[in-house]
C-alpha cells in the first residue's frame, strides 16, 4: 500500500529536479552577458554573442550619416564568439536600436524590451539623467492606463482609445481637467502610451507637483481601423503607414462623440478651460482642424511639429472651411495655442507658413524651436513643457 505513494513521490521530485534543470541551463552560457549596459555616464555598451556571424552593427535612431561612427555602429568580435561595440557619452533620452547580422536585422535576444513603431519592432533603453528621468517608471503615486471601446458612428461599429486617469482617480470623487492627445500617422492609440511614455511621464510630473494632475484620452485616428493591430476584428492584418482615412476628414469631423464618450463615463470637468487637445504630425493636423471645427471647445492647443492639410480634395468641410473656422477661434480666443517644432523636422517650412497664417489674421502663439527633426525625442519632450503649462489659473 505504501509503494504507489513512494513511487509518486520520487516521480514528482525527479520532475521538480528535471525543470528546474531545466530553467537553469536557459540561458546559462550568457549569465555573465548583458546587453546594453548603460554607464552612470550614458557610455552605453551593446553585446551579442554569434560565434559564427562574420559582422555585425548596431542599427540605433541616434545614430545618421553625419554621426561620428555613421548611420551604423561597427561591432567587434573576440575569441568566445562575443560581439561588442561600445557608445560613449550618449544624451539623456530614450533610444531605439535593432542589430544588423551579416545584412540581416534583429532584435537584441538580451534585450527583453521592446517598442512596435508602426510595422517595426525594436529593442530600447533609457539613459540617465535630467529628462530621461521622466520617461522611467519611479517609486511615486501611479496613475492607471486603461484600454477602452466606444460607439463609434464612423465604423457603425466599436472603438478603441487609451485613457490615462491620475493617482488617486478611484479612490475619490474629485473631478479632472482633460487632454486629447493625437498620434502620428504611423501610429495608434498604442502609440503614446508606449513610444511617448505617457503614465511615466504624467505620473513623474505629477508627483514633482510640475503639472496639475489630468485625464488623458488618446484615441487612434485612423478611423479605418478601430483598434491597434492584433486587437480588432481585422485579425493580424498588414500594418500601413498611410491608411485610406488619411486626409478624408473622418477623425476631424467625428471627434465630439470621443469628447462625449469620456465626459459621459470619466469625472471630467465641463468647460472650455478644462480642455486641451494636442498631437503630432498628422494628430498635429488634426488638433490645428478639430480645435477650430469646434472653435469654442479647447482653452489649450498643441502643435507638435504638426502637418497641415491632409488633403487637397474639394469638399471635405472641416478642410475647406479651416479658414473661417480658424477666425472664429481666433475671436473666441485661447488660453495657450502652442507650436513646437525642430530645426531639421522635415516639415519645417509647412509650420513656418502656417505661423504666417496667424500672423496674418493676428493671432497670439507660442512657438518654441528644438534641435532634432521629427523625432519621438522630441515629441516627448514638447509634452512635457506642453502639460506644464494647462490649466493654470
Amino acid at each position: 500500500m505504501r509503494i504507489a505513494p513512494l513511487i509518486s513521490l520520487f516521480l514528482f521530485i525527479l520532475c521538480l529536479s528535471h525543470s528546474a534543470e531545466g530553467q537553469e541551463n536557459i540561458g546559462k552560457k550568457l549569465a555573465d552577458v548583458r546587453s546594453p549596459e548603460v554607464a552612470a555616464d550614458n557610455t552605453v555598451t551593446f553585446n551579442l554573442i554569434a560565434p559564427q556571424a562574420k559582422e555585425v552593427f548596431v542599427l540605433g535612431n541616434w545614430l545618421s550619416a553625419d554621426s561620428p561612427t555613421g548611420d551604423k555602429l561597427k561591432m567587434t568580435k573576440n575569441a568566445d564568439g562575443l560581439w561588442s561595440a561600445t557608445q560613449n557619452a550618449m544624451g539623456r533620452d530614450l533610444y531605439l536600436y535593432n542589430f544588423l547580422v551579416d545584412g540581416v536585422r534583429i532584435n537584441d535576444p538580451l534585450n527583453v524590451y521592446q517598442i512596435r513603431d508602426v510595422s517595426n519592432v525594436f529593442n530600447y533603453f533609457i539613459t540617465n539623467g535630467a529628462q530621461a528621468e521622466l520617461y522611467k517608471t519611479h517609486a511615486v503615486p501611479h496613475g492607471t492606463l486603461t484600454k477602452v471601446w466606444y460607439k463609434s458612428a464612423i465604423n457603425h461599429a466599436e472603438r478603441r482609445m487609451s485613457i490615462y486617469t491620475p493617482p488617486g482617480y478611484e479612490n475619490s470623487k474629485k473631478s479632472y481637467p482633460v487632454l486629447y492627445l493625437l498620434h502620428g500617422m504611423g501610429g495608434d492609440e498604442e502609440a503614446w502610451p508606449s513610444l511617448g511614455r505617457v503614465t511615466q511621464i504624467m505620473d513623474n510630473l505629477i508627483a514633482a507637483g510640475q503639472i496639475v494632475p489630468m485625464i488623458v484620452v488618446m484615441p487612434n485616428g485612423h478611423t479605418s481601423n478601430s483598434a491597434a493591430p492584433g486587437n480588432s476584428e481585422k485579425g493580424e492584418y498588414a500594418v500601413e503607414f498611410r491608411t485610406p482615412d488619411v486626409g478624408t476628414g473622418e477623425m476631424e469631423s467625428n471627434f465630439k462623440e470621443i469628447i462625449n464618450f469620456a465626459e459621459k463615463y470619466y469625472r471630467i470637468k465641463k468647460g472650455k478651460k478644462n480642455r486641451a487637445i494636442a498631437g503630432l504630425s498628422m494628430g498635429g493636423s488634426h488638433t490645428m482642424v478639430i480645435s477650430a471645427t469646434y472653435a469654442n471647445t479647447f482653452d489649450y492647443v498643441g502643435l507638435f511639429s504638426a502637418a497641415y492639410r491632409l488633403s487637397d480634395a474639394a469638399n471635405i468641410a472641416v478642410y475647406d472651411n479651416f479658414d473661417q473656422n480658424l477666425l472664429q477661434q481666433k475671436k473666441n480666443g485661447t488660453a495657450l495655442y502652442w507650436i513646437g517644432m525642430g530645426k531639421t523636422d522635415f516639415l519645417y517650412k509647412t509650420g513656418e507658413t502656417y505661423r504666417k497664417k496667424l500672423d496674418d489674421i493676428g493671432m497670439k502663439y507660442t512657438y518654441y524651436e528644438s534641435e532634432g527633426g521629427h523625432t519621438w525625442s522630441n515629441w516627448r519632450d514638447y509634452l512635457v513643457k506642453f502639460s506644464g503649462l494647462l490649466f493654470r489659473e
